[in-house]
């Protein structure tokens, strides 16, 4: 493993060799040659004869004998505004010499069709002939790449699993690699947040109507022709909101009416690994320690898929553009920024279109170190970490010794009982700023433990585990466990945190990802409710963090059973749970994974 500041860091990636896909610039930003030709709105009839929106923007005076590699992005957030002269991926690849199509996917935008769910087969089988249609084009290499920020970046992942020879590469950016634990519902959680409000914007969107930050309303989608637009939308309400689906799962196999028979195992990329594996296309991938669960994606991804890839893991809200390192003060950079973000993503397209990606081997993940400002890069995962264990005992205290004492201490939950809304979750429905605060102001409905201060700096860099040993007065119920770092004058930072629903409890031995911690398969058939006052235990992992703290910081770990803010309270009647968690030497821990200096 390489360690680096970010001015060595920068210096040792430039060092190597100016073609390597694997490295990663903390500085600098490409310098773009070419216009933008005006936008080619068009319909491509698909095999069932649903039509759908392209744009199409290729450099300025583009010759007609010159052929041109592809930027594809298919996207549900409308491919285009009325009356906007681009977009911003042309903005970002047509001035580097790329031709960049852009569409709206069925049932979304101006094209035809229906859109029930995310990635609906329909829609995925649309991406083969797409690609077919633009390797056919008199301006075309036959080589693409799929681009794409959240939906479109998952889009761009199901590209690959599409195993068609004019895909080249793919960079999907803060990606949901599998959509039920990174994001709907971690730990079994339902997320209403985001489920919510998410799935009302975009059906919203589907009716032609989007309001804009600044409080005004879009003039709409950019249509193809205004009739046809008419027609597309009036396809558009035939299915309800992705909204009433969710609130039908409790389970990853679950299978609500409004969804024609799926359920979210069927799109989730995760679970079609081996097809996308023999795609066998390189692959840029980004993710945020704060950005949901795109991290543990990115992770997962890594120690699952074989083809060669670039995973950058930084300290960022979604899509990458504001950074958060609560052990640094505000004023310090944090690189690279957004501009440079892309300039690597523009350099991997290169690597990919010369043929150079394919000639690599192997796999690394580069990742931050909060309170350092640091990089680091990996070919393997997790690290050559330790893990401690410190214990959640008598008088609150978080020991690195059980203690004799055998005892619980109780919570009863509050039900109204919430955290701010400026967390890693709420920055997947408007990729805002993430701002944790001092968590000492929500103790009231929490119990927090803290340690001693530290007498020499310490590291954790992987996925944090949690045991908690405790009885509860209903047969299911939410327990969330948040890590913090307090400073010696008493403010208590977020490090990550990591949630389950009681009734997902069952530890799934079989799963490739145990060597991360316990894993829950959160289906139907291991289903283990609690049974009332009889203790059980929940194992399970936080989300992956990397940080450094120094000597004179303390540790804390805070457990409550409610976050109204973000997640639907469980159960969802009766009486509150009450709660006891025990400690001592067969009580409630965390195993920190730590890098020794």
């Amino acid at each position: 493993m390489e360690i680096h500041s970010q001015e060595s860091s920068s210096r040792a990636y430039q060092d190597q060799k100016s073609s390597s896909i694997f490295r990663l610039d903390l500085t600098g930003d490409a310098r773009p040659a070419c216009g933008l030709s005006p936008v080619e709105a068009l319909y491509l009839t698909m095999r069932d004869g649903v039509k759908l929106a392209l744009d199409v923007i290729l450099p300025v005076n583009n010759r007609a004998e010159t052929k041109l590699d592809t930027i594809l992005v298919l996207t549900r957030y409308w491919r285009g505004i009325k009356g906007s002269p681009s977009n911003k991926y042309a903005d970002l690849f047509v001035p580097h010499g790329y031709a960049v199509v852009v569409g709206d996917v069925r049932g979304t935008g101006a094209s035809f069709g229906v859109w029930p769910h995310h990635r609906e087969r329909s829609e995925t089988l649309d991406y083969s002939e797409v690609l077919d249609w633009v390797v056919k084009q008199p301006w075309s290499t036959g080589h693409v790449i799929g681009y794409g920020l959240s939906y479109t970046a998952n889009t761009a992942d199901w590209m690959a699993e599409r195993n068609h020879p004019a895909l080249k590469g793919i960079i999907p950016r803060f990606p949901d690699y599998d959509p039920y634990e990174d994001l709907y519902f971690p730990g079994g959680i339902p997320n209403v947040h985001m489920g919510q409000n998410w799935g009302n914007l975009v059906k919203d969107m589907d009716r032609n109507l989007l309001l804009l930050p600044e409080g005004q309303s879009s003039p709409g989608v950019r249509p193809v022709s205004l009739v046809e637009l008419d027609s597309a939308l009036r396809d558009h309400q035939r299915v309800p909101s992705v909204w009433e689906g969710f609130q039908q799962v409790k389970f990853k196999d679950d299978r609500p009416s409004t969804w024609g028979g799926a359920s979210m195992l069927d799109w989730s990329i995760q679970e079609v690994a081996d097809r996308v594996d023999r795609s066998g296309v390189p692959t840029q991938t980004w993710a945020g320690w704060f950005d949901g669960g795109t991290a543990q994606g990115a992770i997962r991804r890594f120690l699952r898929q074989s083809y060669l890839m670039n995973v950058v893991i930084g300290p960022w809200n979604h899509g990458g553009d504001i950074p958060y390192d609560p052990l640094r003060s505000s004023g310090e950079a944090i690189l690279p920024t957004i501009s440079t973000q892309q300039t690597n993503d523009v350099r991997f397209a290169d690597a990919c279109f010369s043929g150079h990606a394919v000639r690599e081997q192997g796999k690394i993940l580069h990742y931050y170190t909060l309170g350092t400002g640091t990089w680091k890069s990996t070919r393997s995962w997790p690290p050559a970490a330790r893990r401690r264990r410190w214990y959640m005992a008598s008088g609150f205290r978080l020991s690195s010794l059980p203690g004799e004492m055998i005892g619980f201490d109780s919570l009863e939950v509050d039900p109204a009982a919430g955290d701010v809304i400026s967390n890693r979750w709420s920055t997947q429905v408007d990729c805002g700023k993430v701002d944790y605060g001092d968590r000492r102001d929500f103790d009231a409905a929490r119990l927090a433990y803290t340690s001693e201060p530290l007498t020499h700096d310490l590291e954790i860099t992987g996925h944090p585990v949690v045991h908690l040993s405790i009885t509860s007065t209903r047969e299911d119920g939410n327990f969330f466990v948040y890590l913090e770092a307090v400073r010696p004058d008493g403010v208590s930072c977020y490090l990550t945190d990591g949630q389950l629903r009681a009734i997902h409890r069952k530890v799934c031995l079989d799963s490739p990802f145990r060597v991360l911690g316990p894993q829950q398969s959160y289906l139907t058939r291991d289903a283990e409710p609690l049974t009332p006052g009889k203790p059980a235990i929940l194992e399970f992992t936080l989300h992956p963090i990397s940080a450094h703290l120094p000597a004179g910081y303390c540790i804390r770990v805070c457990v409550c059973g409610s976050d109204k803010t973000t997640f639907a309270n469980v159960p969802t009647d009766g009486a509150p749970p009450l709660l006891n968690f025990q400690h001592g030497s067969v009580g409630c821990y965390i195993d920190l994974p730590i890098i020794e200096s």
